[in-house]
Protein backbone atom coordinates (compact mmCIF):
# COMPACT_ATOMS: atom_id res chain seq x y z
CA UNK A 1 0.00 0.00 0.00
CA UNK A 2 1.18 3.68 -0.25
CA UNK A 3 1.95 5.18 3.09
CA UNK A 4 2.20 9.18 3.31
CA UNK A 5 6.33 9.61 3.28
CA UNK A 6 7.73 11.68 6.27
CA UNK A 7 11.18 13.19 6.38
CA UNK A 8 12.38 14.26 9.86
CA UNK A 9 15.06 16.84 10.45
CA UNK A 10 16.87 16.16 13.70
CA UNK A 11 18.74 19.41 14.88
CA UNK A 12 20.61 17.73 17.59
CA UNK A 13 22.08 20.12 20.21
CA UNK A 14 22.79 22.49 17.01
CA UNK A 15 21.51 26.78 16.09
CA UNK A 16 21.16 29.18 18.93
CA UNK A 17 17.82 30.36 18.48
CA UNK A 18 19.06 33.46 16.10
CA UNK A 19 20.56 30.65 13.67
CA UNK A 20 17.48 28.93 14.13
CA UNK A 21 15.11 31.49 12.99
CA UNK A 22 17.16 31.78 9.71
CA UNK A 23 17.00 28.61 9.34
CA UNK A 24 13.56 28.24 9.74
CA UNK A 25 12.70 30.86 7.93
CA UNK A 26 14.65 29.53 4.92
CA UNK A 27 12.62 26.23 4.81
CA UNK A 28 9.39 28.17 5.52
CA UNK A 29 9.88 29.95 2.54
CA UNK A 30 10.87 26.60 0.36
CA UNK A 31 8.22 24.42 1.36
CA UNK A 32 5.14 26.86 1.47
CA UNK A 33 2.13 25.02 0.06
CA UNK A 34 4.54 22.88 -1.74
CA UNK A 35 4.53 19.45 -0.02
CA UNK A 36 1.35 18.25 0.49
CA UNK A 37 1.78 14.30 -0.44
CA UNK A 38 4.04 14.52 2.38
CA UNK A 39 4.52 15.16 6.09
CA UNK A 40 7.75 17.60 6.75
CA UNK A 41 8.65 17.49 10.27
CA UNK A 42 11.98 19.91 11.79
CA UNK A 43 13.23 18.86 15.46
CA UNK A 44 15.01 21.85 16.33
CA UNK A 45 16.73 21.62 20.21
CA UNK A 46 14.22 22.71 22.96
CA UNK A 47 14.87 26.81 23.17
CA UNK A 48 13.79 26.77 19.49
CA UNK A 49 10.58 25.50 19.15
CA UNK A 50 8.62 28.18 20.35
CA UNK A 51 10.86 30.24 17.31
CA UNK A 52 9.56 27.52 14.85
CA UNK A 53 5.96 27.78 15.75
CA UNK A 54 5.95 31.19 15.09
CA UNK A 55 7.71 30.94 11.81
CA UNK A 56 5.62 28.13 10.23
CA UNK A 57 2.21 30.06 11.73
CA UNK A 58 3.38 33.03 10.55
CA UNK A 59 4.11 31.93 7.18
CA UNK A 60 1.39 29.52 7.22
CA UNK A 61 3.92 27.06 6.58
CA UNK A 62 2.82 23.25 5.93
CA UNK A 63 5.54 22.07 8.18
CA UNK A 64 5.09 20.12 11.56
CA UNK A 65 7.17 20.66 14.36
CA UNK A 66 8.90 17.67 16.55
CA UNK A 67 10.83 17.37 19.68
CA UNK A 68 13.98 15.78 20.26
CA UNK A 69 13.05 14.22 23.76
CA UNK A 70 11.19 13.98 26.02
CA UNK A 71 10.11 12.90 29.97
CA UNK A 72 7.22 10.94 30.70
CA UNK A 73 5.60 12.63 33.70
CA UNK A 74 3.19 15.69 33.03
CA UNK A 75 5.00 17.61 35.79
CA UNK A 76 6.65 17.02 39.10
CA UNK A 77 10.22 17.59 40.30
CA UNK A 78 12.01 16.36 37.47
CA UNK A 79 14.88 18.88 37.11
CA UNK A 80 15.89 19.56 33.38
CA UNK A 81 13.24 17.74 32.07
CA UNK A 82 10.06 18.06 29.32
CA UNK A 83 7.03 17.13 29.76
CA UNK A 84 4.41 15.90 26.91
CA UNK A 85 2.24 18.90 27.84
CA UNK A 86 5.29 21.33 27.51
CA UNK A 87 6.01 20.10 24.34
CA UNK A 88 1.97 20.15 22.80
CA UNK A 89 1.38 23.37 24.12
CA UNK A 90 4.82 24.33 21.99
CA UNK A 91 2.68 22.21 19.08
CA UNK A 92 4.75 19.80 18.86
CA UNK A 93 3.30 16.86 16.27
CA UNK A 94 6.48 14.39 17.18
CA UNK A 95 8.72 13.59 19.05
CA UNK A 96 11.92 11.69 18.87
CA UNK A 97 12.30 8.73 21.70
CA UNK A 98 15.37 6.27 22.05
CA UNK A 99 17.75 7.92 19.80
CA UNK A 100 20.86 6.04 19.81
CA UNK A 101 22.90 9.44 21.30
CA UNK A 102 20.00 9.25 24.24
CA UNK A 103 20.56 5.74 24.71
CA UNK A 104 24.84 6.12 24.74
CA UNK A 105 25.33 9.08 26.27
CA UNK A 106 21.87 9.75 29.02
CA UNK A 107 21.75 5.65 30.09
CA UNK A 108 18.37 4.97 28.60
CA UNK A 109 17.33 1.81 28.54
CA UNK A 110 14.39 0.08 26.27
CA UNK A 111 11.84 0.55 29.47
CA UNK A 112 12.30 4.08 29.54
CA UNK A 113 11.84 4.39 25.51
CA UNK A 114 8.69 2.74 26.14
CA UNK A 115 7.48 4.72 29.35
CA UNK A 116 8.46 8.27 26.54
CA UNK A 117 6.66 6.57 23.87
CA UNK A 118 3.39 5.79 25.71
CA UNK A 119 3.13 9.38 27.24
CA UNK A 120 3.79 10.74 24.46
CA UNK A 121 0.66 8.84 22.61
CA UNK A 122 -1.79 10.04 26.08
CA UNK A 123 -1.06 13.52 25.16
CA UNK A 124 -1.34 13.14 20.95
CA UNK A 125 2.13 13.36 20.08
CA UNK A 126 3.41 10.86 17.64
CA UNK A 127 6.22 9.26 18.90
CA UNK A 128 9.47 8.70 16.40
CA UNK A 129 11.23 6.06 17.67
CA UNK A 130 14.45 4.78 17.03
CA UNK A 131 16.19 1.43 17.00
CA UNK A 132 19.54 0.70 15.21
CA UNK A 133 22.51 -1.70 15.91
CA UNK A 134 26.21 -1.51 16.39
CA UNK A 135 28.88 -2.05 13.97
CA UNK A 136 29.68 -5.31 16.45
CA UNK A 137 26.06 -6.27 16.52
CA UNK A 138 26.04 -6.20 12.70
CA UNK A 139 29.21 -8.28 12.62
CA UNK A 140 27.95 -10.65 14.26
CA UNK A 141 24.97 -11.29 12.40
CA UNK A 142 22.83 -10.38 15.26
CA UNK A 143 21.07 -7.10 13.59
CA UNK A 144 17.55 -8.40 13.12
CA UNK A 145 17.23 -9.61 16.26
CA UNK A 146 18.57 -7.02 18.13
CA UNK A 147 16.86 -4.33 16.23
CA UNK A 148 13.32 -6.32 16.40
CA UNK A 149 14.10 -6.79 20.29
CA UNK A 150 14.45 -2.96 20.52
CA UNK A 151 11.04 -2.43 18.34
CA UNK A 152 9.10 -4.75 20.54
CA UNK A 153 10.12 -3.30 23.77
CA UNK A 154 9.44 0.24 22.94
CA UNK A 155 5.90 -0.75 22.04
CA UNK A 156 5.23 -2.69 25.02
CA UNK A 157 1.59 -1.77 26.30
CA UNK A 158 0.90 0.11 23.34
CA UNK A 159 -2.41 -0.80 21.32
CA UNK A 160 -2.81 -1.08 17.54
CA UNK A 161 -4.69 1.51 17.23
CA UNK A 162 -1.96 3.41 19.37
CA UNK A 163 0.46 1.78 17.52
CA UNK A 164 -0.68 3.22 14.09
CA UNK A 165 0.34 7.00 15.39
CA UNK A 166 3.87 6.07 16.08
CA UNK A 167 6.45 5.87 13.80
CA UNK A 168 9.57 3.69 13.61
CA UNK A 169 12.93 5.04 12.41
CA UNK A 170 15.92 2.26 11.53
CA UNK A 171 19.11 4.37 12.26
CA UNK A 172 22.32 1.76 12.06
CA UNK A 173 24.55 3.94 14.70
CA UNK A 174 27.43 2.87 13.12
CA UNK A 175 26.32 4.73 9.81
CA UNK A 176 25.05 8.08 12.76
CA UNK A 177 27.30 11.25 11.36
CA UNK A 178 29.84 8.88 9.89
CA UNK A 179 29.37 8.98 6.24
CA UNK A 180 29.45 5.58 6.42
CA UNK A 181 26.00 4.04 5.01
CA UNK A 182 24.76 0.20 4.49
CA UNK A 183 23.73 -0.63 1.21
CA UNK A 184 20.16 -0.23 0.33
CA UNK A 185 19.71 -3.71 -0.05
CA UNK A 186 21.07 -4.32 3.92
CA UNK A 187 18.54 -0.89 4.90
CA UNK A 188 15.99 -2.78 3.16
CA UNK A 189 15.89 -6.18 4.75
CA UNK A 190 16.01 -4.58 7.95
CA UNK A 191 13.20 -2.35 7.79
CA UNK A 192 11.41 -5.56 6.30
CA UNK A 193 12.63 -7.10 9.47
CA UNK A 194 10.98 -4.45 11.58
CA UNK A 195 7.81 -4.57 9.15
CA UNK A 196 7.40 -8.20 10.07
CA UNK A 197 7.21 -7.16 13.41
CA UNK A 198 4.89 -4.89 13.95
CA UNK A 199 2.76 -7.65 11.63
CA UNK A 200 3.20 -10.17 14.59
CA UNK A 201 2.38 -7.65 16.98
CA UNK A 202 -0.50 -6.04 15.23
CA UNK A 203 -1.49 -7.89 12.10
CA UNK A 204 -0.99 -6.79 8.56
CA UNK A 205 -3.44 -3.95 8.25
CA UNK A 206 -1.98 -2.32 11.15
CA UNK A 207 1.86 -3.22 10.19
CA UNK A 208 0.66 -1.54 6.59
CA UNK A 209 0.22 1.76 7.96
CA UNK A 210 2.75 2.27 10.22
CA UNK A 211 5.75 4.82 8.87
CA UNK A 212 9.39 3.02 8.70
CA UNK A 213 12.21 5.57 8.35
CA UNK A 214 15.87 5.40 7.30
CA UNK A 215 18.31 7.38 9.23
CA UNK A 216 22.24 7.02 9.35
CA UNK A 217 24.30 9.89 7.19
CA UNK A 218 21.47 10.29 4.62
CA UNK A 219 22.24 13.01 2.62
CA UNK A 220 21.23 14.63 -0.88
CA UNK A 221 24.12 12.38 -3.09
CA UNK A 222 22.84 9.08 -1.40
CA UNK A 223 18.95 8.94 -1.11
CA UNK A 224 17.73 8.27 -4.49
CA UNK A 225 19.04 4.62 -3.19
CA UNK A 226 16.81 4.36 -0.63
CA UNK A 227 13.42 6.27 -1.58
CA UNK A 228 12.68 3.90 -3.97
CA UNK A 229 12.90 0.71 -1.27
CA UNK A 230 8.99 -0.60 -0.35
CA UNK A 231 10.03 -0.31 3.01
CA UNK A 232 11.61 2.83 3.81
CA UNK A 233 8.60 5.73 4.09
CA UNK A 234 11.18 8.80 4.46
CA UNK A 235 14.53 9.88 6.56
CA UNK A 236 15.37 10.86 9.94
CA UNK A 237 17.96 13.23 8.66
CA UNK A 238 20.77 14.89 10.57
CA UNK A 239 23.23 16.97 9.48
CA UNK A 240 22.29 17.50 6.04
CA UNK A 241 19.01 19.37 7.95
CA UNK A 242 21.01 21.57 8.97
CA UNK A 243 21.18 23.08 5.55
CA UNK A 244 18.41 23.84 4.09
CA UNK A 245 19.07 23.43 0.34
CA UNK A 246 20.18 20.04 1.16
CA UNK A 247 16.92 19.14 3.24
CA UNK A 248 14.92 20.86 0.74
CA UNK A 249 16.78 18.33 -1.74
CA UNK A 250 15.66 15.33 0.37
CA UNK A 251 12.46 16.45 0.59
CA UNK A 252 12.28 16.59 -3.41
CA UNK A 253 13.76 13.21 -3.30
CA UNK A 254 10.56 11.58 -1.61
CA UNK A 255 7.98 13.87 -3.09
Amino acid sequence: MARKPLVAGNWKMNKTTIEATFLLQELAYACEKRYEDMDVVVCPPFTNLRSARVVFDSDKSGIKIGAQDVFWEDEGAYTGAISPLMLKELGCSYCIVGHSERREFFGETDEMVNAKARALIRHGIAPIICCGETLETRDAGETESFVTAQVRAALTEITADEAQKAVIAYEPIWAIGTGHTPTPEMAEETCAAIRLELTELYGTATAQEMRILYGGSMKPSNVKHFEPLPNIDGGLIGGASLVAADFIDLLKAFD
